[in-house]
């Protein structure tokens, strides 16, 4: 019997949500209040995926695979709800104090060096912020490139960082992403899978942090998605529409909450919220400390064997999947039960039958050449 971590438990009793009498004032202001995390109803899998990624964000992100309307978005956007504030730079170049101990970064960043140096604070703590990636961006909008505008005006040259850089310690969310650009998909997976990015123009270089956990979604109707991109996310999840009547139907009394008073709806799941958070927090801490049994890694690596995966990235995302689901439970030792939780997320749409077949069929013309030189050979004795 595979045992329940404590987040997806979370996650599957958020229906007892408390109910507060106080009306939250109207002041006439537009408050950015996303649709909380703990009250999506159902899509346990979904958001198990999420929280993987977030409180190990080594998985390599999560890709969402599902029709319109079934709270894809709205679960993403949901997420920062439940994470735990970052450092966020104050300096023009979006340095932290790590990045000022090289040999090189007095004359890289001056401005930031000299603060730092002299006791003044370079960053401040900040709630993490979904980055999301619209579809008409230029590659020079993702990852920087000259600041026309300063160019023109100041006559100067300044190098500006892109989106990319912006969503350091955060999220990216990429909807649509089967109908981006290919060359600003493959940007954007190489600066994920690196956590920094090179940007040239000219004479002038800049190095940029890309240490965020990249989400993506597609609707598979609207079009496929590359194998070799595919490939680059970690944990993939089916998303379909809920079955079940009664939850379809507190789907809907739940949106229509949200929708006439939104203030008083994120405060009846302010304490779901909180718990989550604080889980999350922990589980981080604890993931450092978090290993995988041998018993789970060789069945693991049998499991990748059987299935015919050759991606090196299966096994990779799985245990560190697994790793993220012990740690969500206050474990540091994953076990099997673990790698069985997150195998379909981190193995499924990973196998290549064109791969299986095309290997066969070479192995057959191997062995034709083979067969046939040594029937030149046993001629020529």
């Amino acid at each position: 019997m595979v045992k329940t971590s404590a987040l997806v438990k979370l996650l599957e009793e958020a229906g007892a949500e408390r109910v507060l009498e106080a009306h939250a004032p109207d002041f006439g202001l537009a408050d950015n209040l996303p649709y909380p995390f703990l009250a999506i109803v159902g899509q346990v899998e979904m958001r198990t995926a999420l929280l993987l990624s977030v409180v190990n964000p080594s998985v390599g992100g999560v890709l969402l695979i599902g029709p319109r309307g079934i709270a894809k978005t709205t679960a993403v956007r949901s997420l920062t709800g439940i994470l735990p504030e970052v450092e966020v730079s104050d300096c023009e170049e979006g340095v932290l104090a790590d990045d000022l101990q090289s040999e090189d970064a007095r004359m890289l960043y001056p401005d930031c060096y000299e603060k730092y140096h002299a006791g003044e604070p370079i960053s401040h703590h900040e709630m993490v912020k979904l980055v999301e990636l619209p579809l008409n961006a230029r590659l020079e909008d993702v990852v920087g490139g000259i600041n026309e505008r300063v160019a023109v005006q100041r006559k100067e040259i300044r190098l500006e960082r892109g989106i990319l850089a912006r969503a350091d310690n955060n999220l990216l969310y990429i909807d649509e992403v089967n109908l981006l650009d290919d060359q600003i998909t493959d940007a954007i997976l190489d600066a994920s899978a690196q956590g920094q990015y090179t940007v040239r123009r000219g004479a002038m270089v800049g190095t940029y942090r890309s240490r965020f956990v990249l989400i993506g979604s597609m609707n598979p109707e609207e079009g496929r998605l590359r194998p070799q991109i595919m490939d680059r996310f970690g944990l993939r999840v089916n998303v379909s529409g809920l079955t079940i009547a009664e939850e379809r139907l507190e789907v809907y009394r739940r949106v229509k909450s949200y929708r006439q008073n939104p203030q008083q709806f994120v405060r009846q799941w302010e304490w779901a919220t909180t718990e989550a958070q604080e889980q999350v927090v922990a589980a981080r801490e604890l993931l450092k400390k978090t290993d995988i049994d041998e018993k789970a890694l060789k069945g693991g690596l049998q499991l990748v064997s059987e299935l015919e995966i050759d991606s090196a990235r299966a096994e990779y995302t799985m245990f560190e999947a697994a790793r993220a689901h012990a740690a969500s439970d206050g474990r540091v030792l994953a076990t099997m039960d673990d790698m069985r939780a997150v195998a379909p997320l981190a193995l499924r749409q990973r196998r290549s039958d064109f791969m299986v077949n095309y290997f066969e069929m070479q192995k057959r013309e191997d062995d034709q050449i083979i067969e046939r030189f040594d029937a030149i050979r046993e001629k020529m004795r």
